[in-house]
């Protein structure tokens, strides 16, 4: 769980439900012994009315009209009261033709018990009396415990709903809390691709003081990272000037030289070397790519500057060279790089085609493919992925080292795209589908781009 954000959340959630619980089965607890003490109090309250009713009689026969709840009349009501003494056996109508079942002994104080009556466990008070008369008597009242039940199920229902309403607003108020403090990280997020792009420094008085310290370093290594791509460029542009500069003179002399003599091969094999001198370039510049996490290039731009270009080159006389751009996409590479794949393959769809090229330009998702097609022979499906490989050139009869592809293939991983081989289906011919990561969504990890690259 690698999110900041998910991990308070997860955390958060976590400890707030173990509250929940934990309060919950204390209130629990807490309701249940309030329940019970109320039910035990509501039994010693109706206790102390039959003791008086039958303290106030002649006989334990009169004491009906002085309890006046009517559950004491009502057959096995769950309500109960029974007396005995010398005088023999009397019980409210509701024990019907029952009696309570209670333990053996009873006090000379109201004493709790539990045990049977007609229709269930109940639990009742009794208590031995002396009357005036010298008689002893032991009154005995009762109330089934499914009402009892009933009560602490209710009063269960009643705190877990309640518990389960703050619980919500609980996790709830959590998240939009946790997201609140994640949101200045969000925000540096934001600021490291816009201000990369800009060149621009982030502000760390926009930020809370407890990141404020991280912004700063973020600051110096953006700083020291434009350094070392633009110091690495130099380097590449440098390496590449001290290369070809002998490369020209040694051709130079070759081409006086096959005027007297056949210079045709050292030629070709001069070819060989200034395009794997290139290639090798650009495998160091698709290395360099991969530091770079946050370039940004319009595609329409671009293409627009190669379609002028190669319509105004020797090699563009006669080819019908039209672009689609229906988007105005930007794609995470740079310029300069995807100039030199885009050039590759345009070069490659003019050298081969008839007379038309068609270039479109479309969103895939969050990527961006360029098509390039063209109306020539095409390449067989089995021999595309030789095209792809360094120097695969599947026909001599024209001039190239075979390595545009190649390179377009190389610098294209370096950024997490991809070149694809197929066939036109308007035009007959090849079609090249560059695809490309769009600016949206660059999210590949600077160490897989190197891998990529490497």
């Amino acid at each position: 769980m690698r999110s900041l954000q998910r991990r308070a959340i997860v955390g958060g959630l976590v400890w707030a439900l173990v509250v929940l619980f934990t309060g919950t089965f204390a209130l629990f607890s807490v309701f249940d012994g309030m329940a019970a003490q109320r039910f035990q109090e509501a039994l010693r309250d109706r206790h102390l009315q039959v003791v008086a009713a039958l303290s106030n009689t002649n006989s334990p026969n009169e004491i009906g009209p002085f309890l006046t709840d009517p559950a004491y009349s009502r057959p096995y009501s769950g309500r109960y009261w029974q007396v005995e003494g010398p005088g023999g056996f009397f019980a409210s109508r509701s024990l019907f033709d029952a009696t309570l079942t209670m333990p053996l002994g009873t006090a000379d104080e109201p004493s709790l018990w539990q045990g049977r009556g007609p229709n269930g466990p109940v639990r009742g008070v009794s208590q031995k009396i002396l009357l005036g008369d010298g008689s002893e008597w032991v009154v005995s009242v009762a109330e089934t415990l499914a009402a009892f039940e009933t009560d602490r199920q209710e009063m269960r229902k009643n705190v877990g709903f309640s518990f389960g309403f703050v619980g919500l607003f609980v996790i709830l108020g959590a998240v939009a809390l946790v997201s609140n403090v994640v949101q200045p990280i969000r925000q540096l997020q934001r600021d490291v691709t816009e201000r990369w792009v800009a060149g621009e420094a982030i502000e760390p008085d926009k930020y809370p003081s407890e990141v404020a310290p991280l912004v700063a370093d973020v600051n110096e290594l953006l700083r020291k990272n434009r350094e070392i791509v633009a110091r690495g460029r130099r380097q590449v542009a440098d390496l590449a000037h001290a290369l070809k500069t002998p490369s020209a003179a040694l051709r130079n002399e070759l081409i006086t030289l096959s005027r007297s003599a056949n210079a045709s091969d050292a030629l070709h094999a001069l070819d060989r070397i200034d395009a794997q001198i290139v290639r090798s370039l650009a495998r160091l510049t698709a290395i360099n790519a991969a530091q770079t996490a946050h370039a940004r290039t319009d595609v329409t731009n671009s293409l627009r500057r190669l379609e002028r270009l190669f319509k105004a080159a020797p090699e563009g006389d006669g080819v019908d060279l039209s672009v689609s751009t229906c988007t105005a996409s930007c794609i995470s590479v740079e310029q300069q790089d995807f100039e030199e794949m885009l050039g590759n393959v345009m070069e490659n769809a003019i050298k081969w085609c008839r007379s038309r090229v068609v270039i479109s330009v479309s969103d895939e998702g969050s990527d961006v493919r360029i098509r390039v097609e063209d109306d020539g022979p095409g390449i067989e499906p089995q021999l595309r992925l030789e095209a792809l490989k360094p120097g695969g050139r599947l026909d001599l009869a024209k001039p190239g080292t075979g390595l545009g592809l190649s390179i377009t293939q190389e610098l294209a991983d370096a950024y997490g795209g991809s070149v694809t081989l197929g066939s036109s289906d308007a035009l007959g011919g090849l079609a090249v589908d560059l695809v490309l990561p769009g600016r949206r969504s660059a999210t590949l990890t600077k160490s897989k781009r190197h891998q990529s690259a490497v």
